[in-house]
């Protein structure tokens, strides 16, 4: 049974900062691909940021425009942990945050979600 857990989501002010991580635990092959997803309150879920193995580049990244130059994501293969650094945290970033892996052989996998609140 593989396990997905978020931490590190809470209540900030605006201008402050956040750093969510994405555990991955149980009988597993390793993490492929990591992403993090948001849902706002009334609204779809939308993609954050993702970190992608390229065998030949090393791991590449991408971002949802609205976080571009505020958040990063990275992870540490070791640990099976994903990260997101969130700063210059907005009241529009206020959202659940999910944290989506590609395992390998296993696909993909889902976790809870975290609140994030940034108080204006």
């Amino acid at each position: 049974q593989v396990q997905v857990a978020e931490s590190g989501g809470g209540l900030v002010q605006s201008g402050g900062s956040l750093r969510l991580s994405c555990v991955v635990s149980g009988r597993m092959f390793g993490v492929n691909d990591g992403a993090w997803y948001r849902q706002p309150p009334g609204k779809q879920r939308e993609l954050v940021a993702e970190i992608t193995r390229d065998r030949t580049k090393g791991d590449q990244t991408n971002y949802a425009d609205s976080v571009k130059g505020r958040f990063t994501i990275s992870r540490d293969n070791a640990k099976n942990t994903v990260f997101l650094e969130m700063n210059s945290l907005k009241p529009e970033d206020t959202a659940v945050y999910y944290c989506r892996v590609m395992l390998v052989i296993l696909g993909e996998r889902w976790g809870q979600g975290t609140q994030v609140t940034v108080s204006s």
